[in-house]
């Protein structure tokens, strides 16, 4: 019998700042596939991969930005989270400087001030996510 489990994914919130350090605002992209929306970048983990590695390969797919990884935001699992199947998404708090430019699944990258963010744009369950970050 095959073994099923739920599609492992990564999440990234970028903070991006200038080259003095001075904090721009969080990196959230334009989804090119449904579901339609902004989002927090992403994608799910490769076979033979850790999530870090995952996380760092699909920021700099998505984003064209190279990020440090700051830290663990939480691991985000619910059934309904995603409409297409059942996802986990492991998310991490990290931090870039530079131009983002969109490619990969991105449609367009837009850089945000934190009381700037359209919680009623974004898909999935980023909205609770990034409320999460806020509250940390």
């Amino acid at each position: 019998m095959a073994i099923q489990t739920p599609f492992v994914a990564v999440d990234g919130i970028i903070q991006l700042f200038d080259e003095n350090d001075n904090f721009k605002g969080i990196v959230l992209i334009e989804r090119k596939n449904p579901p339609l929306g902004l989002a927090i970048p992403g994608g799910f983990v490769d076979i033979g991969e850790t999530v870090e590695q995952a996380l760092v390969r699909e920021m700099k797919e998505e984003t064209s930005l190279d990020v440090e990884i700051i830290r663990l935001l939480g691991v985000y699992s619910d059934p309904k989270r995603d409409p297409r199947f059942h996802t986990v998404s492991i998310t991490f708090v990290c931090k870039a400087y530079g131009q983002p430019k969109a490619s990969s699944d991105a449609k367009e990258v837009k850089v945000f001030k934190l009381e700037e963010i359209p919680f009623d744009k974004l898909v999935f369950d980023h909205a609770k996510i990034l409320q999460d970050y806020l509250l940390r």
